[in-house]
């Protein structure tokens, strides 16, 4: 018989979609491929939405900020590039009341603005109505200002009055809802004063001795954007003539540099999207790979026949390959087009959180759906298809030889490699990837060797005498074929530690960002409580029904040497480093370690004398480590002390954080007042109460930062629910498809039972309790594993703490036991009700 493969495979693939011995291969495919590509399509596009909305927190994709008015070298280049800037100017000073008002005074964050702000984001006013605020259309106008509404309470005056800022009295504009660029920095938690730049020169607030903070945002095309960025930076850290370039004290910020309470959720966010890729490209290879085998199962005889008919192996292997490619390329195509669909229902339930539009996606998504398709099907589909050319002629007579065998090593390889380089390239996180890859691998192998012993120990276990029979059937059933029971417990082990690791991660990760700002959260910063004010200002804070907060004592001090040696901003290139050391920190001592504070390196010691515990980031930016003896100049007094411990301190907490702590109670001669974090009670005026009563104190309002954290966090966990649910669905489906891939053999093995008296009632028992062992070792195995893997992605990736589950393994095994029956009962239904002698020609036509 000669034939091209070409021409073979093209009439095989016609005659397997017509028989409809495809179908459930393509199904495989597609539904991979579209639930990696939805979940593809969708994160690509929200990853470019939350870029771009998170770019408001800037008010702009870069801004260059400085102490001093922008150099122009900068201003030059942005020019240059074509890019959109805009200038703003903040900085810490009083505002008075009129004496009509009361005459109150408060410190608030002056913030001067020209036209154009904000570049990127909306800044809102508020109308009386929170539901009902609306975009300001520009800028205040001349002589007049827009202010936060804590400020209007602070001062006791409303919309229309008079505000005073230096030597001039402007009219209250507008109350501010919603401002873009707020920014962290501690100053700008004060309430907010907004006002245009031609006012200023009027005010007198501008002196010599001024601290200020100019930030020139730019906005543009993306890779402007980045030209301008890369160039400012090397700009900035060139150390060469950096005072007589104007440089000195500039600092570059992006969303990842200038926002890290943002850019850690966002890449969380990110990193648990990438894992909900891999996982879906888990339950993928199990559904193509179990497809697959339904597929060769099927065209044993046919390829028998062939060989019969003189087909060499060779010509047969070739045209399943040419056949499998094509399948692939179609489904996976279909898969697609799927995948872009289902997507727009993620884009359909995003509604309202996002201000815009989510932006077009990339093509990024259709070549990895098309890759990991075609790969999945090379990978995990073929190599048990390929088997079929080895089938020997001999089979036409005998039907007991040629069937498949469980796989080589070699083709086991095959599988395990492709499987680890369509993970590698899912995965945007190489560490994520390696975990997922290493973590999976494992778990095949320890499946395997521990659903072999099981049922090495099954068969042993029950008494053929004393069992109940159709449990001793049931056990008959698994042993006598133990290959295929390890695949079956593996595949469904698999696919269980894929949806248990999705259910325990997506469950502890936002945990943890909800743990990070609670609603509990502090909302106030209070400084410059005198020692004796403690007792009366705490009092004040129960009776107005604050029960939880932050105390600490403030201590201002300068690094002055380390290890003897004295320091200067001289002695580094890193700009914040510099400005480090040339300023004084704000150190504080407890004997108690913040709950908040993660020790890394050293141990924390209560009481111990001359320690200090460091934060890591601080360290790290001056060089610091264990053991380092640092000399601080606190009020005059000069104070040595040894690095005993390294902190890594959560700064999107919103508590009360230190670069320094000394762990005592009680720092002897030091100057000190006292700080506190709380969350303000819904009691109208108490702020206004607190603030009359302790006049001499500072109280920082942070709800306009929490609530602009908490709404881009919420906006994150939606979408991360979302896709955990598409998710969730799909590897319900490869379940189904785990248990159903055996219908033709267990159809057989109950038609011959059936055929020699068995009754219908005992079979079910019997299904019934083979589904349930087989259910209940694989969630029990895929529980174990679980806990481990995802003991690994949460520390090494995600970085929150993981607590592992004792009572896991039982659920996990109960769950296991359930999917499987319910799969089992869909899947197999009719088989027990198909006639025997329909079955029977069935197997041996």
């Amino acid at each position: 018989m000669k034939q091209s493969f070409w021409s073979l495979g093209w009439q095989s693939l016609w005659r397997d979609v017509r028989s409809g011995d495809l179908r459930l291969l393509i199904v495989a495919v597609t539904l991979a491929v579209a639930a990696l590509s939805a979940v593809g399509f969708f994160a690509d596009r929200l990853q470019g939405g939350l870029q771009r909305d998170a770019r408001q927190l800037l008010g702009g994709d870069a801004v260059i900020a400085s102490d001093n008015p922008t150099p122009e070298v900068f201003v030059a280049k942005a020019r240059a590039l074509g890019l959109s800037m805009v200038t703003t100017l903040g900085f810490p000073t009083m505002a008075r009341a009129d004496d009509a008002k009361g005459g109150g005074s408060k410190l608030v964050a002056l913030k001067v603005v020209e036209p154009g702000y904000p570049l990127r984001g909306k800044l809102m006013l508020a109308t009386g109505i929170p539901s009902k605020d609306e975009a300001a259309t520009g800028i205040p106008r001349p002589g007049e200002v827009w202010v936060d509404p804590s400020l209007l309470e602070s001062l006791g005056v409303v919309r229309g009055d008079s505000l005073l800022l230096g030597d001039s009295r402007f009219t209250i504009g507008g109350v501010i809802a919603l401002e873009p660029d707020r920014g962290a920095g501690f100053m700008n938690f004060s309430p907010r004063v907004m006002m245009r730049s031609s006012d200023v020169a009027a005010t007198g607030l501008i002196q010599p001795a001024s601290r200020l903070n100019y930030r020139l945002a730019v906005a543009g095309a993306d890779e402007p954007v980045k030209t301008f960025v890369d160039w400012a930076d090397k700009e900035v850290k060139d150390g060469a003539n950096r005072a007589e370039r104007g440089v000195r004290g500039v600092r570059v910020e992006s969303l990842q540099t200038g926002r890290p309470e943002m850019s850690q959720t966002l890449d969380r966010a990110n990193k648990f999207l990438s894992l909900v890729a891999l996982l879906a490209a888990l339950l993928s290879a199990v559904a193509v790979a179990l497809a697959a085998r339904a597929f060769a199962a099927k065209h044993l005889d046919d390829c028998a026949m062939l060989r019969v008919l003189g087909l060499s192996q060779r010509a047969i292997a070739s045209s399943y390959t040419v056949e499998f490619a094509l399948v692939g390329v179609f489904a996976s195509a279909l898969g697609v087009l799927l995948g872009f669909c289902v997507h727009y229902l993620f884009v359909a339930l995003m509604a309202g959180l996002l201000n815009t539009a989510l932006p077009a996606a990339s093509l990024l998504p259709v070549a990895l759906g098309m890759g990991m398709g075609l790969t999945l099907l090379l990978a995990f589909g073929l190599p048990p298809v390929l088997q079929l050319a080895q089938v020997p002629p001999l089979r036409v007579m005998r039907r007991d030889v040629g069937n498949l065998r469980p796989a080589s090593m070699g083709v086991l390889a095959v599988g395990v490699l492709g499987f680890a380089a369509l993970l590698l390239v899912a995965s945007s996180d190489l560490t994520l990837g390696l975990i997922a890859v290493g973590g999976f691998a494992g778990a095949v192998l320890l499946f395997a060797a521990m659903s072999w012993l099981a049922v090495k120990l099954l068969r042993r276990s029950v008494s053929e005498q004393t069992a109940p029979r159709w449990l001793v059937l049931a056990t008959r059933q698994i042993a006598a074929r133990p290959a295929f029971a390890v695949v079956q417990v593996s595949a469904l082990s698999v696919g269980m530690l894929a949806l248990l690791l999705l259910v325990l991660l997506r469950t502890d990760l936002i945990g943890s960002w909800r743990r990070a700002t609670p609603p509990d959260a502090p909302n106030r910063f209070v400084i410059n409580v005198m020692p004796e004010q403690g007792p009366d200002f705490r009092a004040a804070l129960a009776k107005g029904g604050v029960e939880k907060y932050d105390w600490y004592p403030m201590i201002r001090g300068r690094l002055i040497a380390i290890n003897g040696r004295t320091v200067s901003p001289e002695d580094y290139t890193d700009e914040r480093a510099k400005r480090l050391v040339d300023r004084e920190f704000n150190l504080s001592h407890s004997a108690t370690q913040p709950p908040h504070n993660e020790i890394t390196a050293g141990a924390w010691t209560a009481e111990e004398a001359g320690a200090i515990s460091v934060e890591v980031g601080i360290a790290k930016t001056l060089s610091l480590q264990l053991g380092d003896k640092l000399e601080f100049d606190m009020g005059g007094v000069q104070t040595q002390a040894r690095i005993t411990s390294l902190r890594k301190v959560d700064w999107s907490s919103m508590r009360a954080n230190f670069f320094v702590l000394f762990p005592v109670d009680v720092l002897a001669d030091v100057p000190s007042t006292f700080m506190t974090a709380f969350k303000a009670p819904a009691t109208a005026g108490f702020d206004n109460a607190l603030v009359r009563q302790f006049p001499n104190v500072t109280e920082v309002d942070m709800s306009s930062a929490l609530n602009q954290v908490q709404r881009v966090l919420d906006q994150v966990i939606r979408a991360v629910e979302f896709l955990f649910g598409f998710t969730l669905a799909a590897g319900l489906v490869v379940l189904f498809a785990a248990v159903s891939a055996t219908r033709e053999e267990r159809a057989q093995e109950y038609a011959v039972m059936r055929a020699v008296g068995a009754q219908a009632s005992l079979l079910r028992q019997v299904q019934r309790a083979e589904l349930a062992g087989v259910g209940l070792l694989a969630g029990f195995l895929a529980s174990l594993v679980a806990n481990a893997v995802g003991w690994a992605l949460a520390h090494y990736v995600f970085e929150f703490e993981w607590t592992v589950s004792l009572w896991l393994p039982i659920w996990g095994a109960l769950c296991g036991a359930v999917l499987a029956l319910a799969a089992g009962w869909w899947g197999l239904r009719d088989v027990l009700r198909r006639p025997v002698v329909e079955t029977l020609r069935r197997a041996a036509s």
